[in-house]
């Protein structure tokens, strides 16, 4: 099993909506820690999410510093710390316009090989008006490991989540840089019935070696529009967004 987050923040006081709306955005981003450092970060991200009405930001290498921390004064949010510097969190985060009814932050088992962190994630549940619940699964899944370790780590996000019964997001930074990692990944998806966000390479999606590393996939729901951004140079990544409504 994944080790549950020692650091887990979380922060709903500003939260604006009780239920995930009918139509919502998604938009799901590697920042690449850029989110307290780099000046265009906030303006880019605040007249994104007006212009595509995201309702839920995914963010991998978010930077956060406590509980009393808010990425939008309109939006939630919780957060799964895997590296600790100088006061400073780092990990994924999930922030969205409505409060989650659940979050369970974990790490993964394994380390990074050069640098000797976990890698984490974040699982989120969201209420819809008619009662039933949107699990959010935000990943950045291990990269300097061995295909065996990262197969088994993806197996570990599977016990988390495949109980769920109802509709689904899992979006993040898989770091699928061969093809022995992106058919596990697949092979993931299809037990989990998702669809794939059908991003091109045209859209200059982050890659490595003509892999993509990030996705959004999802089930219950209908896809309405995707998009990637390409002219923010503020990450090494393009953020990933799409449009869904319930079915």
């Amino acid at each position: 099993m994944f080790v549950p987050s020692l650091i887990h923040h979380q922060a709903s006081q500003f939260c604006a909506d009780g239920h995930v709306s009918e139509i919502f955005g998604v938009l799901c981003w590697n920042i690449h820690k850029k989110n307290t450092v780099h000046s265009k970060f906030y303006p880019y991200l605040e007249n994104f999410i007006k212009e595509q009405n995201v309702d839920f930001l995914l963010l991998q290498e978010a930077t956060f510093r406590d509980k009393k921390h808010c990425v939008f004064s309109d939006f939630s949010f919780d957060a799964a710390a895997n590296l600790e510097v100088k006061g400073n969190f780092y990990g994924v985060l999930s922030a969205s316009r409505v409060e989650s009814q659940k979050a369970l932050a974990c790490l993964s088992e394994a380390k990074e090989s050069f640098i000797g962190t976990h890698k984490s994630l974040l699982v989120s549940l969201y209420p819809f008006k008619d009662g039933s619940k949107l699990l959010i699964l935000n990943v950045h899944a291990i990269n300097f490991r061995e295909t065996g370790r990262y197969n088994k780590e993806m197996e570990r996000f599977l016990t988390l989540i495949q109980e769920h019964e109802g509709p689904m997001i899992i979006a993040g930074d898989f770091n699928t840089w061969n093809k022995k990692r992106m058919l596990k990944l697949h092979e993931i998806r299809e037990k989990l019935s998702l669809k794939i966000v059908p991003f091109q390479g045209s859209d200059k999606v982050k890659s490595f070696f003509g892999n993509h590393l990030d996705f959004i996939f999802y089930r219950g729901v209908e896809l309405i529009t995707y998009k990637v951004d390409k002219t923010h140079g503020i990450s090494d990544h393009n953020p990933l967004f799409a449009q869904f409504r319930k079915k």
